[in-house]
């Protein structure tokens, strides 16, 4: 077995390990309401941290283009409560539609 193998497998080990910490640990109890409200905002913070990191992130540097108008489009149709593939199309369009005039 390669050195490379050795480490997907520990690798791989050490992540069934730390995912089962959870359950194991807490089993059917549930968590303090301070750490439920906490736990409740890691999602909703990963994944604006990730479209952000997506739609400004260069090659180490900012790059403004057309798709923070989609963005800014889509936040518009959450507030308005549109659903989810309804703010996905509308920030797409929006997008394709600023990239169109600009080109």
């Amino acid at each position: 077995m390669s050195s490379t193998w050795l480490v997907v497998l520990i690798v791989g080990a050490g992540t069934v390990v730390c995912k089962a910490a959870g359950p194991v640990l807490l089993g059917g109890r549930t968590l303090p309401p301070q750490l439920a409200g906490i736990v409740d905002m890691l999602a909703p913070a990963l994944l604006a941290a990730l479209v952000v990191t997506q739609a400004v992130g260069g090659d180490r540097k900012l790059v403004f283009d057309e798709r923070l108008f989609g963005i800014a489009a889509a936040i518009v149709a959450i507030r308005l409560r549109a659903p989810l593939l309804v703010i996905i199309a509308v920030a797409a369009g929006v997008t394709a539609f600023v990239r169109l005039i600009g080109a």
